[in-house]
């Protein structure tokens, strides 16, 4: 063994220690430090170290190269994209990851498997869905996303006689994928099954919304030949807008669709009785998309995928090695996912779940969105900002009352970066920014910060 190897192992509860102090000092700053610090010199790589320094060496190499430029978006006030942290219990979950290290694949070593197994099932019944649904955990949204229209994919060969896992997408012929205001990350993942971005109709929404107009989408179904995939959303990026699932699932009726339910944060709403409505209809779906390390606040990367056709997930998954588990009525975890490795993701779930259950998580749901109401209300008293639509649940999608260019916006956003990290959208052909409230740290003194930060950066650009 490697000297400098050998002296860190014989080393390691001190090595720990030290690196449990910095993780320490780092989430204590993270109030007082820059959302997003200033641009400093260009990037300059050094060369791969020659020879072993140990981990002292590196512990200090990077606290002085690189978390300086690190942002505090762990902290309360990054509000930009759709971010959480990590509560206590999801770090201390994702630390014993690391620690035992497990690729929770196969029945052969079957006690990662089933921790998942248990942890997707506390999900389903945190949203409400019923045992219909089986789930696996995957690295984010989009591989969520792309994992359920996989499946889709293979059910439209089920209606067309073909198996597109054996013989290609192309033995479907023409596909159309019908939705409203669908995540970008959709057609990114229509591209990588080989559907192609062109089969994605945007279907026209209800006036003034991002929610689908139900009329349309059936007229659009009615002149699809043959079956049809459509992707509903609970929840948009910009506005938090949400599908009448109830009606799109009514359509069934009288058309053949699949239907896949992108929920990444929206399906939280189900944690808080005043909102729940919103997801009333999520069990329906054919395959729901679910973002953990937004609202769940476990760490980067981390969300799950369900779906009611896990027989039809498994054709398209399938591994066959001699190796690896067996397929059988109950897959192992390597048969459901692109992933042959898969690090004990729900672990971290877990714990937060365990550690804080339905009510904790309710808490932090229900703090945010009325994070989001306060910043709404106090940019729509402020004359420097107009609201582009009414805060739904907890993003606040805003532009300045007066010349909203996109270079003024990005100068705003630049001028608040030590505050407060939002981040540009376009919203009907107007730019914009978005804050979007997820992290379990902030509170109503959070939203005064942010406010006083973004109004009086808007009087000084103007």
């Amino acid at each position: 063994m490697d000297r400098t190897l050998a002296a860190d192992l014989a080393r390691l509860p001190e090595l720990l220690d030290a690196t449990r102090g910095a993780a320490a000092d780092a989430l204590a700053s993270l109030d007082a430090r820059p959302v997003v610090p200033p641009a400093g010199k260009p990037y300059d790589p050094e060369p791969l170290p020659e020879h072993a320094t140990g981990t002292d060496a590196a512990l200090a190499a990077f606290h002085d190269r690189w978390e300086p430029r690190l942002s505090a978006s762990a902290g309360p006030r990054y509000l930009g994209f759709v971010t959480g942290g990590a509560t206590p219990a999801a770090l201390a979950g994702d630390w014993l990851t690391a620690v035992h290290d497990q690729n929770s694949n196969s029945a052969l070593d079957g006690g990662g498997q089933d921790l998942e197994r248990e942890t997707v099932g506390w999900l389903r019944d945190l949203f409400g869905l019923t045992a219909a649904h089986s789930g696996t955990f995957v690295s984010g949204a989009t591989m969520s996303n792309t994992t359920g229209l996989a499946i889709a994919r293979e059910w439209l060969g089920e209606r067309l006689g073909v198996c597109p896992a054996e013989d290609g997408a192309a033995a479907l012929g023409p596909v159309r994928v019908l939705s409203g205001a669908p995540h970008s990350s959709i057609a990114k993942a229509l591209s990588v099954l080989g559907l192609g971005r062109n089969s994605l109709v945007r279907v026209p929404t209800l006036p003034g919304r991002e929610a689908v107009d139900p009329a349309a989408l059936e007229r659009a179904l009615a002149d699809t030949p043959g079956p049809a995939v459509v992707v509903a959303n609970a929840g948009t990026v910009n506005t938090v807008d949400f599908d009448d699932l109830r009606a799109i699932e009514a359509l069934r009726e009288r058309h053949d669709f699949w239907l896949h339910t992108d929920a990444a944060f929206g399906a939280f709403a189900a944690l808080s009785p005043e909102h729940a409505h919103l997801a009333e209809g999520l069990d329906a779906s054919d395959s729901v998309c679910v973002d953990l390390h937004k609202w769940l606040n476990v760490p980067y990367d981390s969300a799950v995928q369900f779906t009611r056709r896990r027989d039809l997930q498994a054709r398209v998954f399938q591994n066959s090695a001699a190796y690896l588990g067996p397929l059988g009525d109950h897959p192992d975890l390597v048969h459901l996912t692109p992933e042959n490795s898969h690090r004990l993701r729900a672990l971290a779930a877990w714990f937060t779940l365990r550690a804080y259950g339905r009510q904790g998580h309710r808490e932090i749901v229900e703090r945010d969105i009325a994070c989001a109401r306060a910043l709404g209300a106090a940019l729509e008293e402020d004359p420097a900002f107009t609201l582009l639509a009414p805060v739904r649940l907890n993003v606040v999608c805003f532009t300045l009352a007066e010349a909203p260019a996109p270079e003024r916006l990005a100068a705003l956003r630049e001028a608040v970066a030590a505050e407060v990290f939002v981040t540009p959208t376009v919203y009907e052909g107007t730019a914009a920014l978005r804050a979007a409230f997820s992290n379990w740290r902030t509170t109503q003194a959070d939203v005064r910060r942010a406010a006083e930060a973004l109004g009086a950066a808007a009087r000084e650009i103007a």
